[in-house]
């Protein structure tokens, strides 16, 4: 199949049998020429089928155009597919995948992926375990919308199902060498044996190495570098024709310094200022100045502490970093398992059993603040924001047919067990004190900030505690305010001096899906899922920041709670809580303080949930499909893996604590779809109008105290801007009144041309209003938005583009008669413009953009060899990946970015035999 690049089509997808192993019916291929460049066969829905044939969206991409694109990770399936965007943040393990802008918001690991990854069959835990090398790929297929009834992990936004090449009973062997810009060296290699004639053997590698895109100035090394390496094995045997085995067992590790981010310049966020408030038009009011210019008050208590002033003048673009010195990014990354799928055909009936273990790790360090002040980080252990995973799958389906042939059925049962173990030694760093103090004295009177003294006040403390004759500055709280400052300035190089956080995941799966041939040219579809989840979480935390509770005790007195001025139901505070609260925050910053230390908690969450799927089909003739469909999907709630999420630190209570704040509940959507397929040889065309609405959305993000998850729904009754102010307080509903709280709706085209058998032409465009309702709420419940999150209601969700269009050319015309051929292929995917942050805040907004790859060489020389040249971004266009508040800095007044990937290039020499 030389000219594939995307063909639009559906299948109602599941992670199953091998393309190489599947039967297809003769009915079901009665009019497909399976040779012909035009088709493509994938293993949909229980059985093989033509992809154009199969009533639900998703895009299949030929291990021939993966090679071409020069995907070695999930990431760059973003070229292909317009619906999907894959990116990464502050680790390598946070990829998020998603799907008509819906994805997983957050680097919790305690949230699962909206877009379920699997690789021959089995599940990956999370996205971001795809993000590494995948090795020889036979196809990819991007399924589109709520998945579950045909196996495999139940997924609420979609799937993507990575098939490795798999073995064949014929020896052959390749290898591939790549050289390119930032010293990029990539060795590739493989063997395939038979070993008689019912088994073979086939045995893959790779590695990779590559310079950093970072230039670390003060530490002189390079960030966001590549090393490593993947091994897969695999063993296929087929003693009969009814009855295959095949056997695949890999290990990667990757050892690399992730995750760099640049201050964010009016070049990115041209008219992003910091501001008291926000127009109707969510811009900023008040002519403030630029979020890193010296006007910023910020910005030169950052100078005076010893920030580069470089790093704050040069682009947002330019990829100076200036961090502490000392402080690192290093991390490593171990992914291996094995996996056994087995494929017995009884006649009439068929059984497969895909069986998997995988065990997953991951430790980053980071200089968590990303400034050259000595703020906040990662030591780079085995508690540097490590997580680990071991997990056990087991699938079993059972497909047939019945009623001479009038129903294809399906049953099948999933179980699943998984232990996540999550470590974290975040620390403050040993000029937090005085940094925090700054933040103080901007607070009180900027002229009192001196940031050459250890507690930013120095001598001007005098003019708080009255020792120049004058009485203090705040009565008789004057020694409490000022001890705490002292308090606050001695919180250096403390904090968490080793959290772990267990969480044992079970969950078993009961489904059947089953497709009823109503007339020759007429299809129902009905497909049902059990789901039961139950989840334990245990964590011990360790801290040693004594200075929290020290001023916690200094502090109390001035928290006693006055009458209520506003309105808003809620006492306010003695007229120095607001001060007194701010030095508490400061001091116990995402509650880690030593109240903790030593301390566990335990709790426990169940869910049972139905979903499924209905769709009818009609085929008028034989190259036009039509369908309409109607699925239920569903995510797992779990626990937010995070200590700050315990409580506001304000208002901690060691003696109190309640695990049972940590939960967050199971996300649900409802799935509406409608669409029609063409298919011939020389032209293809799919097109999808969908609507999706999801129930309890998960959204992970930081409100300027806590890392919270916050569940979104929205209210049928008119909050009045409630949920747009600042209040926790207002914007509460009738639970009878909840209604679903993101939305996602619009239109897929894809279309493939192929005018000859050396050209090919494939389209692709995506609409998805992907956003949230108006009066959004909290929970089910109906409690009220947190106002960190007043920016969202009737905007469009983070990372969710409403257009995106992508297209490619493939050209492999013959060069003589030798059996040369050449290769020119490109492709492009445009962008229109979206928010990077969670919290949709101004100045983190992405302008439109489009990527352009390119490839051209010469292949089958001598029949084995080929030289090819390559690049990735051809117009070097610079782009964010997600633009966030920088840490502990100034929440809303100072953000940084992670870059998007420059331009790269370079050449690969390929050979077989």
């Amino acid at each position: 199949m030389r000219v594939l690049a995307l063909l639009g089509a559906g299948a109602a997808l599941a992670p199953q049998a091998a393309f190489a192993q599947s039967q297809a019916s003769e009915s079901q291929l009665e009019n497909a020429d399976v040779e012909d460049n035009a088709v493509i066969i994938v293993t949909a829905q229980g059985r093989a089928q033509v992809l154009a044939d199969v009533p639900v969206a998703v895009s299949a991409v030929s291990g021939e155009t993966l090679q071409n694109s020069g995907t070695s990770d999930i990431r760059e399936l973003n070229q292909v597919a317009p619906s999907l965007l894959v990116s990464s943040t502050g680790n390598e393990a946070n990829g998020s995948a998603r799907i008509r802008g819906i994805g997983t918001v957050g680097d919790n690991p305690g949230l699962e992926s909206s877009v379920a990854v699997f690789v021959d069959g089995v599940y990956r835990s999370r996205s971001g375990s795809a993000l590494s090398e995948l090795g020889p790929l036979d196809r990819v297929e991007i399924l589109r919308g709520p998945q579950g009834t045909l196996g495999g992990r139940n997924a609420s936004a979609g799937l993507i199902s990575i098939y490795t090449a798999p073995p064949e009973f014929e020896f052959s062997g390749y290898g591939a060498f790549t050289y390119g810009n930032y010293d990029a060296i990539k060795v590739e290699g493989g063997v395939n044996a038979p070993f008689s004639d019912t088994i073979a053997a086939r045995v893959d590698g790779v590695y990779f190495k590559r310079d950093g895109f970072y230039n670390d100035v003060v530490n002189n090394v390079k960030i966001n570098n590549r090393d490593r390496y993947l091994v897969r094995g695999q063993l296929l045997f087929e003693p009969t024709e009814d009855l295959t085995f095949r056997l695949v067992g890999d290990y990667s590790k990757k050892d690399e310094a992730c995750c760099a981010a640049t201050f964010v310049q009016p070049d990115f966020a041209p008219l992003a200022r910091v501001s008291p408030g926000l127009d109707p038009f969510r811009r900023p009011v008040g002519g403030s100045p630029a979020l890193t210019s010296t006007g910023n008050p910020i910005i030169p208590i950052l100078l005076g502490l010893g920030q580069n002033r470089n790093a704050l003048t040069q682009s947002t673009f330019d990829r100076d970093i200036y961090i502490t010195p000392g402080r690192s990014y290093e991390g490593e990354t171990e992914d291996y398992g094995i996996s056994g799928e087995l494929n017995w055909d009884f006649g009439n009936v068929s059984l497969t059993s895909i069986t998997g273990y995988r065990e997953y790790s991951n430790f980053q360090g980071s200089d968590t603040d990303y400034t050259q002040v000595d703020l906040l980080y990662r030591a780079p252990n085995e508690f540097g924001g490590a997580r680990a995973f071991e997990t056990f799958t087991q699938e079993l389906r059972l497909t047939g047919t019945a009623f001479n042939d009038r129903l294809d059925w399906l049953v099948g049962g999933y179980y699943a067990n998984e232990d996540l173990t999550v470590k974290d030694n975040l620390r403050f760093g040993s000029q937090y004190g005085t940094f925090a103090n700054c933040r103080i004295a901007l607070a009180i009177n900027p002229a009192l900030a001196n940031p050459g003294a250890t507690n930013c006040f120095g001598a001007n403390i005098a003019a708080l505690t009255g020792a120049n004759g004058g009485a203090g500055a705040f009565g008789p709280a004057t020694p409490l305010i000022v001890g705490a400052i002292n308090n606050l300035a001695q919180v250096r190089d403390r904090g968490s001096t080793g959290d772990q956080y267990n969480q044992n995941s079970e969950n078993f799966a009961l489904f059947t899906h089953n497709i009823l041939h109503i007339t020759d040219n007429i299809d129902l579809t009905l497909g049902l899922r059990y789901t039961n989840e139950k989840k334990t979480l245990d964590a011990t935390f360790g801290n040693d920041n004594v200075f929290c509770p020290a001023n916690r005790t200094l502090l109390r007195p001035l928290f006693t709670p006055t009458v209520d001025t506003n309105g808003d139901g809620v006492p306010d505070l003695a007229p120095l809580g607001g001060l007194a609260g701010g030095l508490l925050a400061l001091s116990c910053q995402g509650n880690s303080t030593s109240e903790l230390n030593g301390v566990s908690i335990a709790d426990e969450r169940k869910e049972d949930e139905f979903t499924g799927t209905a769709i009818l089909s009609w085929k008028p003739t034989d190259d036009l499909m039509t369908y309409a469909s109607y699925s239920r999907g569903y995510k797992a709630g779990g626990f937010n893996l995070d200590r700050s999420a315990l409580s506001n630190p304000v208002l901690f209570n060691a003696a109190a604590i309640n695990p049972s704040v940590l939960q967050f509940a199971e996300e649900t959507v409802n799935a509406y779809e409608v669409g029609a397929k063409y298919s011939t040889r020389e032209f293809g065309l799919s097109i999808a109008a969908f609507r999706q609405e999801f129930t309890n959305f998960q959204l992970n993000t930081f409100n300027g105290s806590v890392f919270l998850v916050q569940n979104i729904n929205s209210c049928d009754d008119n909050l009045g801007g409630a949920d747009q102010d600042a209040s926790a307080a207002t914007g509460a509903c009738n639970p009878d009144a909840v209604a679903p709280g993101v939305i996602a709706q619009g239109v897929e085209v894809e279309a493939t041309v192929n005018p000859a058998t050396d050209l090919g032409f494939t389209f692709g465009f995506t609409y998805s209003d992907t956003s949230y309702e108006d009066n959004l709420i909290g929970n089910d419940s109906g409690v009220p938005l947190d106002p960190a999150l007043r920016l969202l209601p009737g905007d469009n969700l983070s990372n969710a583009p409403q257009i995106v269009a992508t297209s490619s050319v493939t050209w492999t015309p013959p060069l003589g008669n030798s059996g040369m051929e050449g290769l020119v292929f490109f492709n492009v995917r445009m962008t229109s413009d979206y928010n990077t942050g969670s919290d949709l805040l101004y100045g983190k907004e992405q302008d439109g953009f489009a990527i352009v790859n390119g490839r051209i060489g010469v292949t089958n020389i001598a029949d084995r060899f080929a030289v090819e040249g390559w690049v990735q971004n051809l117009f070097d266009v610079d782009y964010t990946q997600v633009a966030f508040n920088t840490g502990f800095v100034a929440p809303q007044q100072t953000y940084s970015a992670f870059l998007a990937e420059p331009r790269t290039y370079g050449i690969t020499v390929r050979g077989k035999f």
